[in-house]
């Protein structure tokens, strides 16, 4: 869908394309575009078609570059789909500058480009194109911020779940945070090298308080690096230890299983012993005794497995608080006489 718009007394003002002040900046807000609308946008505007399948890759890195009689900034945004797989992850949303005329492009629906148009972000000036794309930016990275702390939220209550049952939905929605902040790390490492070369560019003329915009916008991404390769490394190593857990309780399943396989082997064995084609000890004696004998046995063996599963091993160290017997207590005070005796003699 395109959108034209103009500010009037500084509120932007969605206008119809043929009542549109010639004299006046004209931002177009292209959201949600298909074939055909991509298509009308190159041919008015000759735009390069290998800059506007840039701007639709998916997984386009931010950069700034000359075309013919415009200037292209592509900078990577974030976006949040709770019906997708991985539910927060980066677009890039294409700027392009060619005379009077703004245009923004992104093939998905922008929250960001969404707020610009419902004059949401304070202080935009359609006559400073600079600062246009430096808000666009600084609006990114509160973004980027925001849906850090929500997923630093989601990854904590996740783990509050994990610990009373694991569970392979948990695993995956874990793995789904994992991957949004791979995908937020990149992108905003990517904004950051676009805002250095903000700085030194001789493409667009930043004047100093821009420049003083992007210094503040350059330390607010970083701050979000920072704190996306925080909770990434949380997460990693919450995973890790969670699948350490896992492993630790198949092994005493296993161990259990193997305790009880070898104890029920001695029941089979005596039935299989007894169930021979051919003389046996004790055949002699009356029929009763072998069946005694034989349920002794494996009363036995339930018993001998019972204490094998719960046995533990005893501490072998003297626990706080425990009482010596009187045969201590004696040998100490008659050990501490004898050694006073030898101070006083010496």
């Amino acid at each position: 869908m395109i959108t034209y718009w103009q500010q009037i007394d500084g509120q932007f003002t969605k206008t119809k394309k043929d009542e549109l002040d010639g004299r006046k900046p004209v931002w177009i807000d292209a959201r949600n575009v298909n074939r055909d609308e991509t298509a009308e946008l190159q041919k008015e505007y000759d735009i390069d078609q290998d800059h506007i399948l840039d701007i639709l890759d998916p997984d386009e890195l931010s950069r700034m570059e000359d075309g013919e009689g415009y200037i292209l900034t592509i900078v990577r945004v974030p976006v949040y789909d709770p019906n997708a797989e991985t539910p927060y992850f980066a677009v890039p949303v294409g700027i392009i500058i060619k005379g009077k005329t703004i245009i923004t492009l992104c093939w998905t629906d922008c929250e960001i480009l969404k707020d610009f148009g419902n004059n949401r972000v304070k202080n935009v000036r359609l006559t400073d194109f600079p600062s246009f794309i430096v808000q666009i930016m600084n609006r990114a990275n509160l973004n980027f911020l925001r849906y850090l702390k929500e997923i630093n939220r989601r990854s904590t209550s996740i783990q509050n779940e994990m610990r009373q049952e694991i569970e392979n939905q948990e695993i995956m929605l874990m793995l789904g945070l994992e991957k949004s902040l791979v995908y937020f790390t990149t992108s905003l490492r990517s904004n950051a090298l676009l805002l250095q070369k903000m700085k030194v560019t001789k493409l667009i003329k930043f004047d100093e308080e821009d420049i003083d915009f992007v210094e503040g916008v350059s330390i607010d991404n970083r701050q979000a690096i920072e704190m996306a390769d925080t909770y990434s490394n949380i997460i990693f190593g919450v995973m890790d230890a969670f699948s350490s857990v896992t492993s630790n309780n198949l092994n005493i399943v296993m161990k259990k299983l193997a305790i009880i396989n070898l104890v029920m082997m001695a029941p089979t064995f005596i039935t299989s012993f007894f169930g021979m084609n051919f003389k046996l000890p004790f055949e002699n004696l009356p029929g009763y005794v072998p069946v005694i004998m034989a349920t002794i046995l494996c009363i036995i063996s339930v018993f001998l497995s019972y204490w094998l599963l719960n046995f533990k091993k005893e501490d072998m160290t003297i626990k706080r608080g425990k009482k010596l017997s009187r045969k201590q207590k004696k040998y100490i005070r008659a050990e501490t006489k004898r050694l006073k005796k030898q101070e006083s003699r010496l």
